[in-house]
């Protein structure tokens, strides 16, 4: 009995214990609950909530016309708190059919039926950041806010929007690589990288709650600070050009295989950069920008060096450019390396000059050596003066540094480095750093920075504006220059590049044909070139500098000036057409003054008819459907006259012509024409080569 009556005891003593300890518990739980229990509250608020970092927008990127390059778009992801402190039973099933159909009606992705059973069953689950909609713009938020249930407000409705930012690039791959992107990492590519201070704006912050599963749902709060957008930059990039540049450079590559290419267009006398297009063949035989060639990619350029190389040696007074040289049947030796010219068979005993023109590697290096051999140093430093082993420093990341190596640099200087850097090798350049010297040139001897970006503006106010940099105020002498200019106007008009030759306006410039070492080698098995063209226009009086650049060509044509040439000529053409200041006398045609013209210009054919039925003589200085008239001693001269309206778009040019050939030119495009006076056209109220659209009225002032 005693056993019995202590286990017993000791039964009641646990079960006494258990009783006063579970009476413990929910006295505690009273006490947080009732008395404690805004404070618990609260500090369990804290630990929930936190201030979180808000994007700005980025600011957009503009061409040089004002066209979005690119832009931040809002987007929204649409959730429900169905545990807002208002949403209540009677609110949620009073709105829940009609809320339904509104919302199949506007995303068109589910039946009424279907977002009613989502939202019945989140609600069932009590869940606080249920997910109604992804990616929804900003047009159909605005309709969304209206809809039943969401007008009444978030703490009625549970309604959360969740905002975010996505880069668009309204002209697809045009300049997309040197416009630029942002990677995940925060990492910016191109002018999103080298205008990021400026693009990013200030950061905001907000009030967010930490749901189960490590979401965070915004909070309101009053002490939220709104991100401040980031400012706009105005690059100098014309997209028409660009559209021409990219389209010109991927018809050439796809016409001769080519795994991959570049074109650069710069204004002369600032540096601006009009067009830039860098191309790459991809899995699926399309193009596309995914490296900036011109910007990174440094490759030994070949043949548009030997310009560096000749001024260097004219500048020094070693060589004049009518020293001869044998050119040797095309083939020199220099220690164990032979040198061939292009040329089988060589080009026989030619001057400096012509050397240029035809791009002779024998005479040449030939030259170069017997200037340089005892002092290669001196042809180096003279390399350096003009800036060949300095980087452009333009506000793009990623730019490759130019290499130059000299005699002091024992390991990669050999007897045969001094010829085959005169012509382009051991040297290594990018596409817009041989750019910069060409136009160097063309700009009488002032290297020019290239400029991506022309003004930084707020809220349509300009805050900055980059002004031209000057790199090298005089890269050579006058004399110098002006005898290179001429060579490489030589190599159009009788050279290498005659069939970039253009009727109308005077191309200066160099082909490059540059073999592609392969592991550090240049074996016949396997060989690759690399085809360019640099060069500007017009050749008098230079206003655009070009560079063109076509790697791996496949199809058995590697020449710069077949692979190559035809993209510069194409991108030249389309700027002459369309920029009247390059055409002398067009933009002001004017009725002759010395004496009264028989007739006004207009129609050829008709003019011809009706000044032959006067028995009146004409002479034609050149084919043309128009014409300009002046009176000569014993015949009347027709002039072909160039109409920039011919272009689509364009407003044409009719001063100095009849009113009948004037209506029946301007109707046919489309404008509405009022006439003063009476007699010849004297001047018109639309600037010819301006865009216009169908319908714009256009005023022509007559005088007899």
């Amino acid at each position: 009995m005693d056993a019995k009556k202590a286990l017993r005891l000791r039964v009641n003593v646990v079960y006494a214990l258990l009783v006063v300890f579970a009476l413990a518990i929910v006295f505690h739980l009273f006490t947080i609950q009732l008395v404690e229990g805004k404070k618990w509250r609260a500090e369990a608020g804290k630990i929930a909530t936190a201030l979180r970092t808000v994007q700005p927008d980025r600011g957009h990127i503009y061409s040089e016309d004002g066209r979005l390059l690119a832009t931040s778009v809002p987007q929204y992801d649409v959730r429900m708190d169905m545990r807002a402190d208002g949403l209540t039973d009677e609110l949620f099933q009073g709105h829940i059919d009609s809320l339904s159909w509104c919302l199949s009606q506007l995303f068109v992705d589910r039946s009424a039926a279907e977002y009613r059973r989502d939202l019945v069953a989140a609600r069932g689950r009590h869940e606080r950041y249920f997910l109604v909609k992804r990616n929804v713009d900003h047009e159909q938020l605005k309709v969304l806010r209206a809809f039943p249930l969401y007008r009444l407000g978030r703490s009625k409705a549970g309604l959360v929007i969740e905002k975010r930012t996505i880069r668009m690039h309204p002209f697809n791959r045009l300049a997309s690589r040197t416009v630029g992107y942002v990677l995940k990492d925060s990492t910016a590519i191109g002018l999103e990288g080298g205008f990021d201070k400026w693009l990013k704006g200030v950061t905001g912050h907000r009030l967010e709650r930490r749901l189960s599963g490590g979401a965070w749902m915004p909070v309101d709060d009053e002490g939220a600070q709104d991100p401040v957008p980031g400012s706009d930059i105005h690059s100098t990039i014309d997209i028409n050009l660009q559209d021409l540049a990219d389209h010109a450079l991927e018809a050439q590559l796809r016409k001769n295989g080519a795994h991959h290419g570049c074109v650069v267009v710069m204004e002369t006398a600032t540096g601006h950069v009009k067009a830039i297009s860098n191309l790459t063949l991809q899995a699926d035989s399309s193009y596309a920008e995914d490296l900036n060639y011109a910007v990174g990619t440094s490759t030994e350029p070949g043949s548009t060096f030997k310009t560096a190389s000749l001024m260097v040696a004219l500048d020094d007074g070693r060589l004049k450019a009518t020293d001869r040289w044998d050119t040797k049947g095309g083939r020199v030796r220099f220690y164990n390396r032979e040198m061939k010219d292009s040329h089988d068979g060589g080009f026989g005993v030619i001057d400096l000059h012509r050397a240029l023109e035809v791009s002779s590697n024998t005479a040449i290096s030939q030259a170069i050596v017997k200037a340089y051999g005892k002092d290669p140093g001196r042809f180096v430093d003279g390399l350096r003066r003009l800036g060949l082993d300095r980087p452009l420093g333009v506000r793009i990341p990623g730019e490759a540094m130019p290499i130059v190596h000299g005699p002091e640099d024992k390991k990669m200087w050999s007897g045969v480095s001094l010829p085959w850097m005169s012509i382009g090798y051991e040297v290594s350049m990018t596409p817009l750093q041989i750019l910069a010297f060409y136009n160097g040139i063309a700009n009488n001897g002032r290297v020019m920075q290239p400029q991506f970006v022309s003004r930084i503006t707020r809220a349509g106010k300009e805050v900055e504006r980059f002004e031209p940099v000057v790199l090298n105020e005089k890269m050579c002498s006058d004399a110098t220059l002006k005898e290179i200019r001429s060579m490489l106007e030589g190599v159009v008009d009788t050279g290498t590049a005659t069939n970039l030759r253009e009727a109308h306006f005077r191309i200066a410039g160099k082909t490059g044909t540059a073999q592609v070492a392969q592991d550090g080698s240049y074996k016949e098995k396997g060989l690759k070139y690399q085809a360019s063209f640099v060069g500007y226009f017009p050749a008098e009086a230079p206003k655009y500098s070009c560079i063109v650049v076509v790697s791996s060509p496949s199809m058995g044509v590697y020449y710069g000036n077949r692979v190559a040439g035809p993209i510069f000529t194409e991108i030249a053409n389309k700027i002459y057409s369309n920029r009247l200041e390059l055409q002398t006398g067009l933009a002001q045609v004017q009725p002759p003054v010395e004496r009264t013209p028989l007739t006004y210009g207009g129609n050829a054919q008709d003019l011809r008819t009706a000044l032959s039925g006067l028995g009146l003589r004409t002479v034609s200085e050149g084919e043309g459907e128009w014409v300009s008239t002046t009176a000569a001693d014993s015949a009347v001269l027709l002039t072909p006259r160039a109409i920039p309206g011919d272009l689509q778009g364009m407003v044409p040019n009719v001063v100095g012509m009849g009113l009948k050939d004037a209506l029946f030119i301007l109707e046919n495009k489309g404008l509405r024409v009022q006439v003063v006076g009476a007699g010849m056209v004297k001047r018109q109220s639309l600037r010819p080569g301006e865009r216009y659209q169908k319908g714009h009225t256009i005023i022509i002032e007559l005088t007899t």
